[in-house]
Formats: structure tokens, C-alpha cells, sequence
């Protein structure tokens, strides 16, 4: 990792550049998937799947039958550690249910909000090096407590033409309706503009690598909500010597294991811990089994020393972390300060790893900054707020008159007419 000491603000930028592709590097490719699956639908699909995945499936849908051999392949403990964490991520997102909001503006003027479920939504699930299972569960379990109706699942095939059973058994749990085996550009395309097999969905979700990344942009063209862009995995943590230095680098080395275009930044106050990171991060690295792929990652990554807590977070804020974990003495300022983080973690004892997978928390976050404007997953990410009001004839003559004035002076008679006329016929 390389060492950056009390970097200027000027060099901020190029500090914090994060090893990601320009959209114009891969938006060719995209737009190309794109348009041969809307207009080729199922064809196309089969033939970037092959191209993609090295594999040719008759039938992309997944069976009942091979989820009925998924689930006698998933452990007995695995079973019950998914089912803890399922019951914790419930808990988690039905509380954050809000009931309909209700007011009187005027006299006679009755205003009220309801929020209603996305009746179609659309999972990508990456699978690639790591099948990740646990992303079903952040994705599915909101959106059945959403009441979605429609809950489709892609997730690419292995070389063998099947999915990882952990990803099929999870998705069977969780109320997914259909799991199609395929990824990439073509799932996102799929779900885009729909197909013989696949569903068309009103909104996608889900983390992908930078191709999926703009993928999801492109879908927004085409009338396809997305829940953010969601790009390579990233993590910054915040120490001081309070802090545990193998924590801290086990924490750095769960996010660089992630993908080779992960990016993880530690930024302290005290050169000691940097040093003592830096060297436990060279002795758990070698023992991982994605040593090659972390390994990349932490050359993309930053051992960042600053002056004070001051100066940490408002680098912190601008780089608007993904992950932010909070390993120092004086955390309450950082956690009563900060602005751009998609989820945060407090204290030695609070792994990324936790929110990743059974604390309750959803790990669907931004990344790439977006931070800064992007909330991450949660169950109004599966639902629309819808408005209403109802107003009585005192109503329209309580606020009629300031609506006729306003329309006049924009010059929309019919606006004002449709007012005038309700009170006239009260007069």
C-alpha cells in the first residue's frame, strides 16, 4: 500500500482517485449488448452468455427441481447461520415500516402520503469468484416486506451451466419468484427490456462490477429505475493508536479480497499505527486464499497520515466512502460528523464483515463517491411514496382564490377556470 503523509489539499484529488474505468472506456460495449438484446431478446442473451460466461444453456430459467438439489447440498450450519441472519436483516428493515402520513393544510384541504411496493423488481446477484449469496438476502427480504409482487433474480452460471447452491437455497428463502441463470450487461439488458425469459422489472438492484456498473446507467435510459450505482467494493477506516492494528488490517484485506478493482484507504492520525498496519497487512495477506486478487487491490489502495481528527474527516467527506469504520478514541465527533459514508461501523469490535452479512444492516451501498447524494438499500428502495388529498367545498373556498391569482399569473386560464367554476357553482 503506498504511504501518503499530510497530503495537501490541492493533491486531494489525485490522492483519492479511485482505479476505476471512465464510463466512455465501456459504454461502447454496453450500449452494443444492449441494443442486440432489445431487439434480439433470448438470442442474444444465449450468445453473450457464451461468449461471457464460456457456457451454452438450453434454458436459462432455473427448475424446481435443481433448487430441491440446491438445498441438499447447503450444510445444516450454513442453513442456520442464513436463517439468523435473515431473521436479524427483518427485524432490521421492518422497522424502518412508516405509516401514512395525514394532515389538514386549510381548512377543508385534506393531504395525505401512502407509500405503495414496486410491483416489479430485479435482482443482479454477481457470481464470478465469489457467489454472493448474502446479497439475496439483502435485496430479497426488503422487498417481500416491501410486498412486491414480482421478484426476479440473474445471476451468472458456472462453466457447468448451474448456480451455486448457496445462491439458489438463499433465493428460495428469501421469496425470490423467478432466478434466471445469466449475467453481466445481457442480465441488465434482460431486465431492461424483457424477453421470452426474463421478466421486464421496474427497477434493478444490486452490485456489480464496473460493466454492470454502467449497464444500470444505460437502463435508466430506457425507463428502468436503478437503486444506485453500485460499483467495486470499497472500504476506508478511520485509526488512531486506540485502535487494534490486526483488526484494522484483517478489515482492510475483507474489502480487497472482494475484486481487483476494490479500493481500501486507511487514514490516521498516528504514523505508528500506519506502520503497524502496513506490516500486518503483508502477514495476513499471504495466508489468504484470494491472496492474488486482494493483492492487486492493495496496490490500488492508500495508508493516508493527517495532522488531526480535523483534517481526517474532512478528507473522509470527500472521498465519501462506501464502508467507513470508526477506530479511534474521539469517535463521537467522526460519527456526529460525517457526510458521506454509505454505512458506518464504530469501535474495535465492529468488523465490515458484520454489516456484510448478519448484523441487520443492508450492505447494497454506493460506491465511487456517490456516496455524497446516494442512500444505500433500504425498504423504501422498494417502494414509492404516493400523495393524495381531498378537499370539501369549504376547502375550495378556503384556498380557491390564491389559486386563481397564481394561475392568472402564469397565464394558464384553463388552470384558473377549473377553480372558478367550483366556486361559482357554491355562490
Amino acid at each position: 500500500m503506498k504511504k501518503i503523509y499530510s497530503p495537501e489539499r490541492s493533491t486531494w484529488p489525485t490522492v483519492l482517485k479511485r482505479p476505476t474505468q471512465t464510463v466512455e472506456d465501456i459504454e461502447a460495449t454496453v450500449l452494443r449488448v444492449f441494443n442486440e438484446v432489445k431487439s434480439e431478446g433470448d438470442i442474444a442473451i444465449h450468445r453473450y452468455t457464451q461468449k461471457f460466461d464460456n457456457v451454452s444453456l438450453e434454458n436459462i430459467l432455473v427448475t424446481s427441481e435443481e433448487i430441491e438439489e440446491a438445498k441438499k447440498q447447503v450444510s445444516q450450519e450454513l442453513k442456520e447461520s442464513i436463517a439468523a441472519a435473515k431473521s436479524n436483516i427483518e427485524i432490521f428493515h421492518a422497522a424502518q415500516k412508516t405509516e401514512k402520513v395525514s394532515v389538514e393544510t386549510a381548512t377543508g384541504v385534506l393531504c395525505w402520503q401512502e407509500k405503495r411496493p414496486i410491483q416489479k423488481v430485479g435482482l443482479y446477484i454477481p457470481g464470478g469468484t465469489a457467489p454472493l449469496f448474502s446479497t439475496i438476502l439483502m435485496l430479497a427480504i426488503p422487498a417481500n416486506i416491501a410486498k412486491c409482487k414480482e421478484i426476479v433474480l440473474c445471476t451468472p452460471p458456472g462453466n457447468e451451466g448451474k448456480i451455486n447452491p448457496a445462491i439458489l437455497y438463499a433465493a428460495d428463502l428469501c421469496g425470490v419468484t423467478k432466478i434466471c441463470k445469466v449475467g453481466g450487461i445481457q442480465a441488465i439488458a434482460g431486465m431492461t427490456f424483457g424477453t421470452n425469459s426474463i421478466p421486464q422489472v421496474y427497477k434493478i438492484f444490486g452490485p456489480g462490477n464496473q460493466f454492470v456498473t454502467v449497464a444500470k446507467q444505460l437502463a435508466t435510459k430506457f425507463g428502468v429505475a436503478i437503486d444506485m450505482p453500485a460499483g467495486p467494493s470499497e472500504l476506508l477506516v478511520v485509526a488512531d493508536d486506540t485502535a487494534n492494528a490486526s483488526f484494522v488490517a484483517s478489515d482492510l484485506l475483507s474489502q480487497a479480497e472482494h475484486g481487483k478493482d476494490s479500493q481500501v484507504i486507511l487514514v490516521s492520525t498516528s504514523k505508528k499505527m500506519i506502520d503497524k498496519v502496513e506490516k500486518e497487512v503483508e502477514e495476513q495477506l499471504s495466508v489468504l486464499p484470494r491472496k492474488d486478487i486482494a493483492m492487486t487491490a492493495i496496490e490500488n489502495s492508500r495508508l493516508i497520515y493527517v495532522d488531526n481528527d480535523v483534517e481526517a474527516l474532512t478528507l473522509i467527506n470527500e472521498y465519501g466512502p462506501e464502508h467507513f469504520i470508526v477506530c479511534v478514541k474521539n469517535e463521537e465527533y467522526y460519527v456526529a460528523n460525517i457526510e458521506n459514508a454509505g454505512s458506518v461501523f464504530i469501535g474495535n469490535y465492529t468488523p465490515e464483515s458484520a454489516g456484510d452479512y448478519a448484523s441487520g444492516t443492508n450492505h447494497t451501498l454506493p460506491t465511487n463517491g456517490y456516496a455524497k447524494q446516494y442512500s444505500g438499500v433500504n425498504l423504501d428502495s422498494f417502494m414509492k411514496s404516493m400523495t393524495f388529498q381531498k378537499i370539501s367545498e369549504k376547502g375550495i373556498q378556503t384556498i380557491g382564490n390564491a389559486i386563481e391569482l397564481m394561475a392568472e399569473a402564469e397565464g394558464l386560464q384553463a388552470h384558473k377556470n377549473a377553480v372558478t367554476l367550483r366556486l361559482e357553482s357554491l355562490k
